[in-house]
């Protein structure tokens, strides 16, 4: 049995879903250079978040411990 356009279809029903936001272009403006830094500022930001964390809350239950019973 053919399919006929269903693959056209649902590939628009997909995009109606997500808002028509293109999930392969990601095109913010900025130029390489721009986005580099921008990323570089937001990972050194999440390690800090994170170093703080571990050093905030040692026994925070991290599930890596011995639970056997």
């Amino acid at each position: 049995m053919a399919r006929g356009n269903q693959r056209e279809k649902d590939r628009e029903r997909a995009q109606a879903r997500n808002g028509g936001k293109g999930s392969k272009n990601k095109d913010d403006g900025l130029t390489p250079e721009q986005r580099r830094e921008r990323d570089a500022k937001a990972l050194q930001e999440k390690t800090a978040k994170k170093a703080a964390q571990t050093a905030g809350g040692e026994s925070s239950g991290g599930g890596k411990g011995d639970n056997k019973k």
